[in-house]
């Protein structure tokens, strides 16, 4: 599951962007990468991992929502989430 967020530029502050995607790994965990930064500039990575599929999808969740609450837009969003 991936959703893409946007936000607008503020008066001197960019335009930011930031990419939420959710997907399994190779050992049964779940892994969560944020990836955010200024459009058209250095962007930086974090990955959390997570045991548990319950515990991940609200991860990605509470990010999500945090950031909406701070102005960003949904631009795209690709898969279901986990069943």
């Amino acid at each position: 599951m991936r959703v893409f967020l946007h936000q607008h530029a503020r008066g001197a502050d960019p335009a930011r962007y930031l990419q939420l995607t959710l997907q399994p790994d190779l050992f049964g965990g779940w892994e969560l990468l944020l990836e955010s930064g200024p459009i058209g500039g250095r962007g930086q990575l974090r990955r959390e991992l997570h045991l548990q599929e319950a515990l991940a999808l609200a991860a990605f969740e509470k990010a999500r929502d945090a950031h909406l609450h701070r102005g960003y837009e949904v631009t795209y969003t690709s898969g279901d989430p986990p069943p």
